[in-house]
């Protein structure tokens, strides 16, 4: 009988401890800094009415604990923040304190809402981001407002949740990827900091608790040994400040938006989703345009408009095409010298071409007309030609008819994609491209549920000496009439 109250005696007070384990703890509540150290220039950092206001010179602000030796490995964090305007900051995680400079050790959830270009340098990283590793690039949160950011590492796992919105879903390999400069950017442990980024960047944060999660808790995925060349490549350029960015995806063959989003997330290529807008296309009015902005809403997608056919300005209004981050055509759909419309991509329909240079100078108008008559931020599958004179592309494309081509979308301010499926257009027409001051995007046009990848786009980039200025966002969209 004893033994039997000894045990569950030993099992309550076991309880009992799980229970605590599970608490929260506050980090800060309001009340006070204690537990609080700050870096270099700690008038950077102070209370007021209840918020740690982060106002100052460049400094970080690590939580050190009681007894100065505060750690922790799994964990979830929850915070509250608010920015001003162009402001940009972070919250750092497994770091460890030090006296000056950039934290070497531990990660960054950026916080920085609204890009802005200083001193010639754009941060391609925005709110919700896993600094460097997996970046975003719409932000879900906005200035002036209180803003929820939440951070869940389980093993080799980190979450990030901006609103309650999952932005980032990184497994870490067994073999990390090394970050020039910050040999400590590895899942391990440690504690938190937030970042003072500069005086244009005033930020309050407020009701910071975590939760600790059991040292022994494994990913929700397996981590991979190590990066294969392609996600390695992803990553270098991520760190490069280079927007990592399919504009050109679709959600076709049964691909679900979560399907899509989960992709993003595991391979770290962040996407843009369009809908084919135009006659004989999924939404042929203003109509349909609503149902698929509500589906994208809220999630970490840019969301496009594809026009098809040149009809497409008399179909959609200013208002209505406006809705979309972005929008985007080809010249693929087009009506020739004797007013037949055919889609290029279909044989039949485009028919015997007798005359190929005949053909070739039609086509080169109609791409320059496009480029010069039609509001579009894009101009995709660039230099694309039908079947029955696709092998002769080299040929075709001669140095002035790609300049025609070219000179019309610098003009008219037109971002040119590198599209990673149909491997186009040439080395030559992105160097031409370039010297005109031409910017580019990245996109694969997939037809079926399978993405595809951005290799060629990527091999484009290192060929042509494409700097990260040379890429084109949603983001620096100017309106167009």
């Amino acid at each position: 009988m004893k033994r039997f109250g000894f045990v569950l005696l030993v099992i309550i007070v076991s309880a009992i401890q799980n229970c605590f384990s599970q608490d929260w703890i506050w980090l800060f509540n309001g009340n006070s800094l204690d537990g609080w150290k700050a870096s270099e220039n700690p008038d950077s950092f102070k209370l007021v009415d209840g918020q740690i206001v982060c106002d100052g010179q460049r400094s970080h602000f690590f939580y050190v604990g009681k007894d100065g030796n505060a750690d922790f490995k799994n964990f979830e964090l929850e915070l509250e923040y608010k920015s001003t305007p162009n402001a940009n900051s972070g919250v750092f995680f497994h770091t460890i304190f030090q006296e000056k400079g950039f934290p070497s050790k531990g990660f960054e959830s950026q916080i920085h809402n609204t890009p802005k270009e200083r001193g010639g340098y754009r941060e391609n990283k925005l709110t919700g981001s896993l600094y460097g590793i997996r970046n975003v690039y719409k932000s879900l949160a906005r200035d002036d407002e209180w803003n929820k950011m939440r951070i869940v590492v389980q093993g080799k796992q980190v979450k990030i949740f901006i609103n309650d919105i999952n932005t980032v879903d990184y497994v870490e390999p067994l073999e990390p990827p090394i970050v020039s400069g910050r040999p400590g950017r590895k899942i391990g442990h440690g504690t938190f900091a937030l970042q003072c980024h500069d005086p244009e960047s005033k930020v309050y944060f407020k009701n910071i608790r975590v939760k600790r999660l059991p040292d022994n808790l494994q990913s929700e995925r397996k981590p991979k040994e190590k990066f294969s060349d392609y996600e390695l490549e992803i990553f270098r350029l991520g760190v490069a400040n280079y927007p990592v960015v399919n504009l050109h995806t679709h959600l076709k063959g049964g691909l679900t938006l979560d399907e899509a989003l989960e992709e993003s997330r595991s391979n770290g290529v962040f996407l843009g989703i369009a809908v084919n807008c135009g006659i004989g296309f999924p939404i042929t009015n203003e109509a349909g345009i609503k149902p698929f902005i509500e589906q994208m809403k809220g999630k970490p997608i840019f969301v496009a408009m594809q026009a098809e056919g040149r009809e497409w300005v008399k179909l959609f209004s200013k208002n209505a095409v406006q809705q979309f981050d972005y929008v985007f055509t080809d010249s693929m759909t087009i009506v020739d010298d004797n007013g037949k419309r055919m889609r290029l991509w279909i044989p039949q329909e485009v028919g015997e071409i007798k005359d190929k240079e005949a053909f070739m100078e039609m086509l080169v108008d109609r791409a320059v007309k496009i480029l010069s008559t039609e509001p579009i931020d894009i101009y995709v599958n660039p230099t694309f030609l039908p079947d029955q004179i696709s092998s002769e592309y080299d040929k075709l494309w001669t140095e002035e008819r790609m300049q025609k081509v070219i000179n019309a979308a610098a003009k008219n301010g037109v971002a040119i994609e590198i599209n990673g499926r149909l491997k186009l257009p040439s080395l030559k027409f992105i160097k031409l491209a370039k010297e005109a001051g031409c910017k580019f995007t990245m996109g694969t046009n997939n037809p079926d549920r399978n993405i595809g990848d951005l290799n060629y786009c990527f091999q484009m980039i290192k060929e042509a000496g494409l700097k990260w200025q040379d890429l084109w966002l949603p983001t620096l969209k100017k309106n167009k009439t």
